[in-house]
């Protein structure tokens, strides 16, 4: 099953496995306070990041490929924030239906990576495209904060190869600065680290898992912001 059909017919299951990574809104408070700020979740999938962000956000906008996620993520913040501040659109990040100069402070988790990956022979173009479409929509002293994989199923940074390009662009064409954090998936029991990560990262993770009997499972994640 491809990527886009696990979003589109297994994304309670996503929501299942993502929900076990830490909190990380400290770690967006130490790049941008985001309290009554207008924010931008670019890619918000089914809202690891969102819920973290509407109670004290100005406003959110959500957007996504995917509306079977989306309607997670609405799901999700209707019932933990009483007053509606947010929005969910269907949207391509190289097309934003988001207004110019818009939004203080945009965030994009493990996101832009299925544009800007090597696999694409147009990703040098896709990253481009992206970088406009964000820095068209923020304001004049605004902040994008991105963040990707650096390996599952690894202690320390082990990136996949066909997405190192991608992330040597953000340092050295778009100038982000950079530093890597730890998103352990805390499981109770190995038997659920397996259940909930193997229909995403197959067979070479749940190896893994039980041989090292992992009911945590290592993850590292990249971290690059830029205020503009």
């Amino acid at each position: 099953m491809s990527i886009d059909e696990i979003y589109d017919k297994q994304a309670q299951a996503y929501e299942d496995m993502v929900s076990r990574q830490p909190d990380l809104s400290e770690l967006i408070r130490r790049v941008r306070p985001y309290e009554g700020l207008d924010v931008l979740d670019l890619g918000a999938g089914s809202g690891r990041l969102s819920m973290l962000l509407a109670a004290d956000a100005g406003s959110l906008i959500c957007t996504d490929i995917s509306q079977p996620m989306l309607d997670i993520l609405d799901d999700k913040c209707s019932e933990a924030i009483d007053s509606r501040n947010w929005t969910t659109m269907v949207a391509d990040h190289r097309n934003l239906p988001v207004a110019s100069s818009s939004v203080d402070l945009i965030v994009s988790g493990w996101s832009i990576s299925y544009l800007a990956n090597s696999s694409h022979e147009e990703w040098r173009e896709n990253l481009e495209l992206v970088m406009t479409e964000l820095h068209r929509v923020l304001r004049p002293g605004g902040t994008i904060l991105i963040l990707e994989t650096m390996g599952t199923g690894t202690e320390t940074p082990n990136p996949p190869e066909f997405l190192t390009g991608y992330y040597a662009q953000l340092e050295h064409q778009y100038g982000f600065s950079h530093q890597w954090i730890r998103t352990d998936y805390v499981f109770d029991t190995v038997e659920e680290a397996l259940l909930h990560t193997g229909f995403f990262f197959g067979e070479e993770l749940t190896d893994k898992i039980i041989a090292n009997q992992w009911s945590t499972v290592p993850e590292c994640a990249g971290v690059w912001w830029k205020h503009v």
